[in-house]
């Protein structure tokens, strides 16, 4: 109990570190990549070197901090307080999954939702509530994947065990611990990769949104904006990952194109800045739309396949200084998070 409280009182710690340094860097801006409201496309050339000089220094400081993040889990087989089984990794993950939550109701959703009711979308097709339809579609979609590798799966073992069991007795086959615990690695897996799916997708829209930026006040909002989502999403992947008992390899590659996304997407965008017009109708249609489908993917992986998943756990469910030590490290990731939308 001491031990989880301790920390409790880390993750409190940094909670007001972070706001503290976001409130100081960045009062009076914010990153929501809202486009301009009389659809101007005049680019302004002034700031250009104040803001080329955030896009540089931000482009190793994100790797860095995606790395962080996602290893930070997967050093169970050298610190044994790191591996899935303990309380620590409970309390770690439900911090990241309020951070994934949040990202995805107070970041990601309402920055869609600006960019497809942008007055720059004047076709009368627009005033159809896209956001939210395809938000649910993305949802949708990443239940049935969720739903039907597992199942796929599941019946192959199943009528392996079956075929087995009536060859050496004839009588009917009750499914082995090993074929459950098998089923259930596979579901962690498909969960880890649809979720870096969803993490991916929002960091390169909000990578290029950085690179092709013009304004110094905007790129340095951005750039700590997404060390403090490459850091606190890789918690959650890489809780993930652990759990879904990858192979080496797989680890490495998961882990390196989580930490690369990023940076690449800032790459790109600072190689088409001089063309980028983020209050045009293609790229608020087309940020829009993966944005929307980002959040439909978060909000379910989220509350689904890391909240409800670990919260209905055995281990929760049997230790209530465990479940309050959860709700509040769920509380802190989530309230953290939110709180940062004002500014980043």
């Amino acid at each position: 109990m001491k031990k989880n409280v301790k920390l409790l009182l880390f993750f409190f710690s940094i909670s007001l570190f972070l706001i503290a340094a976001s409130a100081q860097e960045h009062e009076g801006h914010s990153h929501s990549g809202k486009p301009k409201c009389e659809c101007s496309h005049d680019d302004d050339h002034e700031n250009k070197a104040g803001a080329q000089k955030y896009k540089i220094a931000a482009i190793p400081c994100v790797l860095i901090a995606g790395v962080i993040g996602v290893l930070f889990p997967l050093l169970g087989k050298v610190f044994p307080s790191l591996r899935p089984e303990t309380s620590f990794f409970f309390i770690t993950k439900a911090f990241a999954a309020g951070v994934i939550l949040s990202t995805g109701f107070m970041h990601v959703l309402p920055e869609a939702y600006v960019m497809l009711n942008s007055p720059c979308l004047t076709s009368e097709a627009w005033e159809f509530p896209f956001t939210g339809f395809i938000a649910m579609v993305a949802a949708i979609l990443t239940l049935s994947v969720d739903t039907f590798a597992t199942s796929s799966f599941y019946k192959s073992h199943c009528k392996a065990s079956k075929t087995i069991t009536d060859g050496e007795s004839g009588e009917p086959s009750i499914v082995s611990d090993k074929v459950q615990d098998k089923v259930q690695i596979l579901r962690t897996r498909v969960i880890a990769q649809v979720l870096e799916l969803g993490i991916i997708v929002h960091s390169v829209v909000i990578g290029i949104s950085l690179g092709a930026s013009q304004s110094p006040e905007a790129a340095k909002a951005l750039f700590i904006a997404l060390m403090f989502h490459q850091c606190f999403e890789g918690l959650g992947l890489g809780g993930c990952i652990a759990q879904g008992k990858f192979k080496c390899l797989s680890v490495t590659i998961m882990s390196t194109f989580f930490a690369l996304t990023t940076p690449i997407g800032i790459a790109v965008g600072m190689g088409i800045a001089n063309t980028y017009d983020e209050s045009s109708p293609t790229a608020l249609i087309v940020q829009g739309v993966l944005n929307a489908a980002s959040a439909g993917i978060l909000i379910y992986m989220s509350l689904v396949d890391l909240l409800a998943a670990d919260f209905m756990h055995p281990k929760m469910q049997s230790n209530t200084g465990l479940q309050i030590m959860a709700h509040i490290a769920l509380l802190l990731g989530a309230g953290l998070m939110s709180i940062l939308a004002k500014w980043a």
